[in-house]
């Protein structure tokens, strides 16, 4: 399977012809990984002046569609106001705004995630996963049975997918303060972090 079909198969399938539209105007290759967790995705400029998108396979089309909008804004931002500006900074989030916005649609995006992506969209942070009714809303779309950091009481004990074991703390305005049991460094930890509780 080509590289396109694949990242077809990601998307939702009204959202095709809109993202053609943006790629076919640039020199850009996609790669397409299994999951890594610590990034959905990454955009660099290679040696040869093509562009590489390197996206996460996922079972949330809605997901993998933010993801590879967000990666093209990097893209287009360099091609639209040279490789000096700050990677997230203005240019980067308009260029994000004007591209996502002909997707903003209740066929591609159903609530509750239009309305919490549109709201993001107004002022788009680094990633998504910093927005954490948006990260909520994309997880009701996706099969999992997972546990998460803001749901455990604190002093609750619980694993991360490293197999580190950690003390749940107080909230420290976004993330929660935790305490790794084996070494006693604090950590703050991102609420909506999947985890496994210890009994």
């Amino acid at each position: 399977m080509d590289v396109w079909t694949e990242i077809n198969r990601q998307i939702p399938p009204v959202a095709s012809p809109l993202l053609a539209s943006i790629v076919e105007q640039y020199a850009v290759e996609f790669l397409v990984k299994n999951k890594r967790k610590t990034k959905h995705g990454d955009y660099r400029r290679l040696a040869n002046g093509r562009h590489l998108i390197t996206l996460n396979r996922t079972e949330n089309p809605q997901r993998f569609l933010i993801t590879l909008i967000h990666e093209l804004a990097h893209l287009v931002a360099f091609k639209n106001y040279g490789g000096r500006i700050k990677p997230h900074g203005l240019e980067w989030k308009s260029t994000y705004k004007t591209l996502m916005l002909p997707f903003l649609q209740p066929t591609i995006f159903p609530e509750p995630i239009l309305g919490v992506l549109a709201r993001h969209m107004k002022n788009p942070k680094a990633t998504t996963d910093s927005d954490f009714q948006l990260v909520m809303a994309l997880k009701t779309i996706e099969k999992t049975s997972a546990s998460y950091v803001f749901e455990l009481p604190e002093g609750a004990v619980f694993k991360l997918y490293n197999g580190k074991i950690f003390t749940k703390g107080p909230k420290m305005r976004t993330r929660y303060e935790c305490i790794e049991r084996a070494t006693q460094r604090r950590y703050r930890i991102s609420p909506h972090a999947e985890v496994e509780p210890v009994v």
